[in-house]
């Protein structure tokens, strides 16, 4: 870039060029969402036979598209706001070495250098030093030779028009390199000259995403960084400090540091993780896709002791070392995630609420974290956390006609939405722990609970904090724990330290092996605002397994009366039959959640 160009740029242009992006990824959302959880949803509902169905698929394309435009728009706006500020800078030298110049006599011409009066003390012949023209140095060698030539010369105007040629060169090199950076990151954000949003798009926006953050790293690190472990108070502090541009910037560059931040609103940390999904996936599906397909000829029949024996071929026993266990290991990731977007496009089926992804990550603690929530918390009257037991992860999280973990977590939300009328309820499933694979060693022991229990404390502060900060209030929160997840519960509610605010009001368990505690009134929210039920047969072999392995203190668990807390009628056939329609365990933790407690059948 040359000096008249810099001279003449106006970095201000970019960041409105910026704003008007940004605006546009907004009107994307928007459109997004208006498509997805108002017109969709009232199609759904009114309209059905095939024409409705295929109607229905191509808005959801057509939200997609919209999902992609937000997130490229949200990128290129990050992007001239990162060039604005670099270029910024080197105009920012540029002008404070012009100003000096011009103060100092010198005169700076078209090519950057600068040239220098006569000056100094006269010689024995009476002569004053000659001025003279410089050039500027930006390597470090040459511009020190040059600065000890000036300091030679007697002339005194040599050096200061050294020390500005020098400053106008690294003006113009910064501004040159902002440029060479910047315009092949720019020309590449861009789609398909197409409509369909495909995964190698996603697969680019996911390079875009690291692109940008990595080329912008001087701007991005000028912005006010996320505490260092910060309670959800400071991190919302944090975000509510941000400028509207810094927030998209977050967003736009680092979407899964955003998406798990506690005390985030539930809006930004649904938007942050949609896009780590959306990428996510692409990624997943290409990679799965890449996988040779294994070999025709899987079985042959040997002789074994004079028996035929059938057994794998060679060739695809070569195929299953290479690829087996990753390729089974992509296909159950992506049935996981395939869970999550089937709740996405259930929204309104039986009034049911726009979902919000509170947290993702394909790969987090080994089963995988989802955080999914029906509704969002921060503007629920009446708020509910069921958190899942052994055996949960993220390829079980939704599967079966009762669409497993996140189908309980519906299942909650239209039992206690029916007893309260007139106000919101989230439910929210919480899978944000290693939950055990196995009742013997895994859930025989607490430590996966010891584990997952502070982080699940730290998600209900931020649910409170991000509350607060948008209602002005907390919400009526229930955390409810299934077998080992009422133990992960137990330990999350003797968490933190005394003085920290209250996030909970009433803990249900049902089916607990025992929640490290012997008494109700150990978890902080009083005996008479702790429920549990329990089952017979296998329920009856997990809560007394539970009691002779120590999940429960002094061999005490919920359902003991001496325990101290309410014990509810239970109509549940076993260990996973409390959330069936229509019964008598499933009204009683409506009842809790939506807060009516005279409406829960004690035994």
């Amino acid at each position: 870039m040359d000096l008249a160009t810099l001279k003449a740029l106006k970095p201000t242009e970019y960041s409105e060029a910026a704003d008007g992006y940004r605006s546009t990824s907004d009107m994307a959302s928007a459109a997004k969402d208006r498509i997805e959880n108002q017109i969709v949803v009232a199609m759904r509902n009114s309209l059905k036979g095939e024409a409705a169905t295929a109607a229905i698929k191509q808005l959801g394309e057509l939200g997609k598209n919209f999902h992609y435009i937000q997130v490229e728009c949200g990128l290129v706006s990050t992007a001239l706001e990162a060039f604005s500020y670099e270029v910024g800078a080197a105009k920012g030298k540029l002008d404070a070495a012009l100003d000096g110049a011009q103060a100092a006599a010198l005169t700076v011409h078209a090519d950057g250098s600068v040239s220098y009066p006569a000056g100094g003390e006269k010689d024995a012949d009476g002569k004053i030093p000659d001025g003279g023209t410089v050039n500027g140095l930006t390597d470090g060698t040459a511009a020190a030779i040059g600065r000890q030539a000036a300091n030679f010369d007697p002339n005194p105007n040599h050096r200061l028009a050294q020390d500005y040629a020098d400053q106008i060169a690294a003006a113009l090199k910064e501004a040159t390199e902002a440029d060479e950076k910047w315009a092949p990151k720019l020309r590449a954000l861009k789609a398909d000259d197409d409509l369909t949003v495909s995964d190698s798009d996603w697969a680019d926006a996911s390079a875009d995403t690291s692109g940008v953050k990595d080329a912008g790293k001087k701007y991005l690190d000028s912005l006010p960084q996320p505490p260092k472990d910060g309670s959800p108070e400071d991190n919302a502090e944090w975000w509510k400090g941000l400028s509207p541009e810094e927030q998209a910037a977050w967003v736009s560059t680092d979407p899964k540091a955003v998406g798990d931040l506690n005390g985030l609103p539930s809006a930004i940390r649904d938007e942050a993780n949609r896009m780590v999904f959306d990428e996510t996936r692409a990624q997943l599906r290409m990679e799965l896709a890449s996988i040779p397909t294994p070999p025709a000829n899987e079985w042959t029949w040997i002789s074994a002791g004079g028996y035929p024996s059938k057994v794998h071929t060679d060739e695809w026993m070569d195929w299953y070392r290479q690829y087996g266990d990753r390729s089974e290991q992509l296909k159950q990731t992506l049935t996981g995630m395939g869970y999550i977007q089937d709740r996405f496009d259930r929204t309104g089926e039986g009034g049911l609420p726009e979902a919000y992804l509170l947290g993702f990550d394909p790969t987090g603690l080994d089963d995988g974290k989802v955080i999914l929530a029906n509704g969002n918390p921060d503007e629920a009257d009446h708020v509910a956390v069921y958190v899942p037991g052994t055996y949960s992860g993220l390829e079980k999280i939704g599967e079966g006609d009762d669409h497993g973990d996140i189908g309980r977590g519906e299942t909650l939300w239209a039992e206690s939405s029916k007893l309260a009328p007139g106000q919101n309820v989230s439910t929210i499933t919480w899978l944000d722990y290693n939950a055990p694979d196995s009742i013997v060693p895994q859930a025989s022991s607490g430590n996966y609970a010891e584990e997952g229990g502070p982080r699940l404390y730290d998600f209900l502060q931020g649910n409170r904090a991000a509350h607060e900060e948008l209602s002005g209030n907390s919400a009526h929160t229930t955390v409810l724990g299934h077998s080992y997840g009422s133990t992960v519960v137990g330990v999350a509610a003797q968490s933190g330290s005394w003085n920290d605010p209250e996030a909970v009001d009433d803990y249900m368990f049902a089916g607990s092996p025992g929640v490290q505690a012997d008494r109700a009134a150990d978890l902080g929210v009083g005996a008479d605002h702790v429920w549990a039920m329990g089952g017979p047969g296998d329920d009856q072999f997990v809560r007394q397994g539970g009691r002779l392995m120590g999940l429960g203190d002094n061999g005490t668990i919920p359902t003991d009366e001496w325990f101290g807390g309410n014990i509810m009628q239970s109509d549940s056939d076993g260990h996973s039959g409390f959330w069936d329609e229509g019964s008598q365990s499933l009204r009683n933790q409506g009842a809790v959640i939506a807060g009516k407690y005279h409406r829960v059948e004690l035994e």
